[in-house]
């Protein structure tokens, strides 16, 4: 095919690939790390800036600064009709939605799939801001065309997608059991009070911030944006006067297994590559777009991907779904409402099988008979990593996400989304690790290795104690510290 030839669109894609599957699989970068490393490419968040270990400690301990100002996507909707717009667009209500609050933007295919979710900021009477994954950004710019909404919108990409190197706002999480005694030095007096998904201006020295209560890893703190052009002051100022608290800045390593903690299921494979109801998005989609420029892997494999969609229900966002208002896939969630569904849990993975891994990089043999190596923390193979989860009889029982470590459980573990009768938090299930073609599907990208099988142990969602510890004290349900 020609560079002249190439598909233009994603159903111009579809069209000269057998399945899209397929494509996904080999569009996986040669390197795990890089998936997450290279999204946060800026001047200021390094992979580690002490290791991965201690900033996974800091949040848990001390406390922990996110910079979330390069990788995540902004777009505004403005207009007479930016609150009935955005509500088409999400499953959750937004009633008693004040200006400087935030929700959950929760969307989903006309099928009742999900195709990703953000944060939803609202800053003026006509003014929202969608804060997030691209591809829920642009799932809501191509609505804002296509459907006949008073609204306009107006994006800021993220750093690698963003031609003028400049951000509308800095945006920093600050959390942690110390973080609410630095911001209070910061602010030179205690904080207003803040509710959940509540923000209030906050004086960090002599800028004028917003603060909003939100987190990240399942601690008390504060999600901090200004101006970009404070970007490096305010950075500074936070550095100086949190050294004496234990401070450390969180590289992009750690940064993205603060998931595994918090039971944040942040990139579905959206549900945007069947169905008639998005068919005109695929034709909108370039080769810029998110979903055109995904990579799937993992152990579970399908050459249909609807076998790798999840609906609301299967993230335990259920409680969130609201049939006061009309949405897109509201049909379909309402008739499925009742039928079982999966549910969200953690898999805390069998320690001896793990190392019973590791071990087996340090033997003689050939590299196909080696299972694949597990990277710490992250071992996901593609931005997309989906493992399949057995009983023990070898019948499916649901897939699984974000391989990973961290230094405050003490293990390896997946977010997973299982069948209900096997998720009582002690029940033991087989992860399936590495591709069952050896590496093939992939395409060389990783090295060829056997299958194995690794016992693991169900666990909450979220796992982490300080999580439950602090949904409790902020009145949220299990879900995800987003689930508003």
């Amino acid at each position: 095919m020609t560079q002249t030839d190439a598909p233009r669109t994603m159903n111009d894609l579809l069209e000269v690939i057998p399945n899209i599957t397929d494509h996904l699989f080999r569009n996986a970068p040669k390197n795990a790390l890089t998936i997450y490393t290279q999204m946060m490419p800026g001047d200021g968040v390094r992979p580690e800036f002490t290791t991965w270990r201690d900033e996974q400690w800091a949040w848990r301990n001390t406390i922990a600064v996110h910079d979330q100002s390069y990788h995540m996507c902004s777009t505004h909707v403005r207009g007479p009709d930016a609150l009935a717009f955005t509500q088409y667009l999400s499953v959750n209500s937004f009633r008693n939605f004040e200006i400087g609050a935030a929700k959950q933007l929760v969307c989903c295919s006309p099928e009742g799939y999900l195709i990703g979710d953000a944060i939803l900021y609202r800053q003026g009477e006509d003014d929202y801001m969608v804060v997030g994954n691209p591809a829920t950004t642009e799932w809501v710019e191509y609505n804002a065309e296509a459907l006949g909404f008073d609204v306009t919108v107006a994006s800021d990409p993220m750093w690698t997608l963003n031609k003028a190197k400049a951000r509308e706002f800095y945006r920093f999480q600050v959390e942690g059991p110390k973080a609410w005694e630095l911001l209070e030095e910061l602010h030179g007096a205690p904080l207003p009070e803040i509710k959940f998904f509540k923000s209030a201006e906050i004086r960090l020295g002599s800028h004028v911030a917003r603060g909003m209560r939100h987190s990240m890893g399942g601690m008390p703190g504060l999600e901090i944006y200004g101006p970009w052009a404070e970007y490096r002051e305010v950075k500074n100022l936070i550095q100086k006067a949190g050294r004496k608290y234990g401070l450390r800045m969180v590289g992009s390593i750690a940064y993205f297994t603060t998931v595994i903690e918090s039971g944040w299921w942040a990139v579905p494979v959206s549900a945007v590559y069947t169905g008639q109801g998005t068919s005109g998005y695929r034709d909108w989609m370039s080769s810029k777009n998110a979903s055109m420029r995904m990579s799937l892997g993992g152990s579970f494999y399908s050459e249909n991907i609807e076998d790798y969609y999840l609906t609301p229900y299967d993230v335990n966002y259920g409680h969130i779904i609201k049939f006061d208002h009309d949405f897109i896939g509201r049909d379909a969630l309402e008739a499925m409402k009742d039928a079982p569904h999966r549910k969200k849990v953690t898999l805390v993975w069998n320690a001896d099988d793990v190392l019973s891994v590791m071990q087996a990089q340090f033997e003689g043999g050939a590299q196909a008979d080696k299972p694949l190596t597990i990277t710490l923390p992250l071992a996901a193979t593609a931005r997309m990593h989906y493992d399949k989860v057995t009983d023990a009889r070898g019948t499916l029982i649901g897939l699984a996400t974000y391989p990973g470590y961290t230094e405050n459980e003490r293990a390896m573990m997946s977010l997973a989304s299982i069948d209900a009768g096997f998720a009582e938090p002690g029940t033991e299930v087989i992860l399936h690790w590495g591709e069952d073609g050896g590496g093939v599907r992939s395409a060389g990208n990783i090295e060829p290795h056997k299958q194995v099988k690794i016992r693991a142990t169900v666990a909450p969602s979220p796992i982490s104690r300080a999580a439950q510890s602090y949904r409790s004290e902020i009145g949220i349900k299990r879900g995800s510290l987003q689930d508003v």
